[in-house]
C-alpha cells in the first residue's frame, strides 16, 4: 500500500440545520446545532483512512479548546498527527455551515490554517516526501499549494489538487497536478475557462481532469474518450463533505493500485454513502461498505 499525506486545512465545523438556506439579508432560526471535526485537509484525510489508508496530515491548529479536540479526532481516525503545529496565540480554523434543502452553505475562518506556509513546508519536507500520494486544497494559502506541488511534481510524486474553495490556477499549477478534482463551477473557475464545454475541457486534460457533477457523478477523459461515471442512489441527509469523501477515497484507491476508471468508481461509491449520514466525517464509509455498495 502507498503512502498518503494531506497538506490542508483542519476546522472545526460549526452545523446548523434549518428548514431552508437564508436568503440575503435574511434572519431564520436553525432546528439544531453541532460542533463537529472539519476542514476540507482533515475530512479527505479522514475519507481516506476510515477505508484503510495509511495516511498523515500536514496541518496547523490554534491552542484554543478546538486544537487538541481536532488533533485528538484525527488520532482515533487512525491519521499520524505527529507534524500537526499546534501555534500559541491562534485560533483554530472555523466553518460556519447552514444545512437545509438538501443542501448546504458555508463560511469558513481561516485561523491557523493560514499559517501552512512555504516555510512549514520545508520544515517538514522530509517527511512529505515520504509519502507517494498526496492531497491539497484550497484552504491553504495558495503560494504555499504551488509551492508543495512543484516538489512533489519534481519528486516524482502523485498529486491530488482539489481546487475548492475555487480560484483561478496558474499553468504551472495545474502542470504539476496528476489529477485535478473541481465540481463543474470550480473547473470553469480553475481553468479560467467560461464557456468551453465540459467534455472539450476534459479533453484537453486528458486523464488530469476529474469532474465531479453533484446528482450527475462525475466525468473525466482517458484517452481521448469520456469516462462518465454515474451518481449512484442514495438517501440524500446531509451533503456536507461528498466531495472530500470523493477525492480521499480516489487517494486511498490509488494507494491500492486500483486503474483510472475503478478508483472513480469506487470514490463515487464512496461520496454516495457519505450523503445519507449528517456531518461531513460523520457518513464517511469504511472500505467494506465501499464494496458492499458497489456490489449492488
Amino acid at each position: 500500500m502507498k503512502k498518503i499525506a494531506v497538506i490542508g486545512s483542519i476546522n472545526m465545523d460549526m452545523t446548523a440545520t434549518a428548514d431552508r438556506i437564508p436568503q440575503k439579508g435574511e434572519t431564520i432560526s436553525a432546528t439544531s446545532i453541532a460542533y463537529v471535526p472539519g476542514g476540507k485537509g482533515a475530512n479527505q484525510a479522514v475519507a481516506a483512512a476510515r477505508l484503510g489508508g495509511d495516511v498523515t496530515m500536514f496541518g496547523c491548529v490554534g491552542t484554543d479548546p478546538f486544537g487538541k479536540e481536532l488533533i485528538a479526532n484525527l488520532k482515533n481516525n487512525g491519521i499520524c498527527t505527529d507534524y500537526i503545529d499546534e501555534l500559541p496565540g491562534q485560533s483554530s480554523g472555523l466553518a460556519m455551515i447552514v444545512v437545509a434543502e438538501n443542501d448546504n452553505v458555508i463560511t469558513v475562518i481561516p485561523g491557523a490554517n493560514q499559517y501552512v506556509t512555504k516555510e512549514y513546508v520545508d520544515r517538514y519536507k522530509e517527511e512529505i516526501l515520504q509519502a507517494d500520494i498526496v492531497l491539497m486544497q484550497n484552504e491553504i494559502p495558495a503560494e504555499t499549494i504551488r509551492y508543495a506541488a512543484e516538489m512533489l511534481h519534481k519528486a516524482g510524486k502523485t498529486v491530488i489538487y482539489n481546487p475548492a474553495p475555487a480560484q483561478t490556477a496558474d499553468s504551472d499549477l495545474v502542470a504539476y497536478s496528476t489529477y485535478l478534482t473541481p465540481n463543474e463551477h470550480e473547473a470553469r473557475i480553475v481553468l479560467a475557462d467560461p464557456d468551453s464545454p465540459l467534455e472539450a475541457l476534459m479533453k484537453q486534460y486528458d486523464g488530469k481532469l476529474i469532474i465531479t457533477l453533484g446528482s450527475k457523478g462525475a466525468a473525466a477523459a482517458k484517452d481521448g474518450q469520456i469516462v462518465r461515471i454515474p451518481a449512484r442512489k442514495a438517501r440524500v441527509v446531509d451533503t456536507t463533505g461528498a466531495g472530500d469523501t470523493m477525492n480521499g477515497a480516489f487517494a486511498y484507491a490509488l494507494s491500492v493500485d486500483m486503474a483510472f476508471e475503478e478508483a472513480l468508481h469506487f470514490a463515487n461509491a464512496a461520496a454516495a454513502l457519505s450523503i445519507e449520514k449528517a456531518g461531513a466525517q460523520t457518513g464517511m464509509p469504511s472500505r467494506e461498505a465501499v464494496q458492499a455498495k458497489l456490489a449492488e
